[in-house]
């Protein structure tokens, strides 16, 4: 049985804001009780609304910042600070924006070239620059790229080459942030496609973070949907698309674009607003929102619980 790329349990990440003369300062749980595996060739989606986690997962999974609580490791090794330098190249990000992510002073080549200039200083410049296009080549970029400025391209171009870059150090696993909803929808696919291809033929392990479903329905094989910083749903994208388990779940879902010209679930608009981070209600923080809310969801946080398929609810949708 083939080992997972990564394994997480447990991942927590607290930040301390505000504090003044009058005021002391106060705990953001931006995210808690994380646990997952990703294994090789397999992409683990997390998805849900803004403020919900999906970014601070990602920097931490990238080895930019240390978890408040939780571990994980990367290929059997704990990412512990002592191991982030040799860490590093077995994990890469793919970032949002392609234009803001590349430097825009630079040619490709440079660009391509630089994570080898900084990790692997003993490769000769021939040997840099035949590595750059040869990720060039894989990605679908032509050779006279290699000495383009960023502004030159499009948008689904730009994202290119920040796949090339984030290949140059051979990783096993690519955080994926929001990869493709910077670009127009018609780009969107053949993004998509191209990651797709990618991890079939480099047996590539994904951390795919999005908002929206329709994207994460293409690509993923496990979901993992977050709610004000805690996971509250984990399954394979067929078990959670085909019988979503928590309301909130249920919810997201049904605000996803169909092609069906008359879709069985109708549109669930929840009420009243994502709570604060700051004052994360007592008991199931869905509470304030769900229609299924019972006394006991105000009195205790129900935990993540189930076999395959995991829901962080009292009272699950059948």
């Amino acid at each position: 049985m083939t080992a997972p790329v990564i394994t997480a349990t447990h991942l927590a990440r607290h930040y301390e804001v505000g504090g003044g003369l009058f005021s002391k300062p106060q705990t953001v749980k931006a995210l808690s009780e994380a646990s997952f595996s990703i294994d090789p060739g397999k992409t683990l989606a997390v998805v849900g609304e803004s403020g919900c986690g999906k970014s601070t997962l990602a920097r931490l999974v990238t080895l930019i910042e240390e978890p408040t609580a939780g571990s994980f490791s990367i290929g059997g090794i704990p990412a512990t600070p002592e191991n982030w330098a040799r860490l590093r190249e077995s994990v890469q990000i793919v970032f949002q924006d392609p234009y803001g992510s590349l430097n825009l002073r630079h040619r490709v080549g440079s660009i391509l070239e630089e994570p080898l200039k900084i990790n692997r200083p003993r490769m000769s410049a021939a040997e840099r620059q035949e590595k750059a296009r040869e990720m060039m080549d894989l990605v679908g970029l032509r050779p006279e790229h290699y000495d383009r400025f960023p502004h030159m391209f499009s948008g689904g171009q730009r994202q290119r080459i920040a796949v090339a870059r984030a290949l140059m150090l051979e990783p096993r696993l690519i955080v994926l942030d929001e990869p493709v909803s910077a670009l127009d929808v018609s780009i969107q696919s053949q993004v998509l496609n191209l990651l797709l291809d990618l991890q079939e033929r480099l047996g590539l392990a994904y951390l795919f973070i999005s908002h929206d479903l329709s994207v994460v329905r293409h690509v993923a094989d496990d979901l993992i949907v977050m709610y004000l910083g805690r996971p509250v749903e984990f399954g394979s994208k067929d078990q959670v698309f085909a019988a979503p388990k928590h309301p909130y779940t249920k919810a997201l879902l049904s605000a996803t674009p169909s092609t069906e010209p008359h879709p069985e679930n109708q549109r669930i608009k929840l009420k009243g607003e994502l709570p604060s981070p700051l004052a994360v209600p007592d008991g199931c923080p869905f509470a304030p929102r769900c229609w299924k809310v019972k006394d006991k969801c105000r009195a205790s946080r129900p935990d993540l619980a189930g076999g395959a398929h995991q829901v962080a609810c009292y009272y699950p949708e059948a």
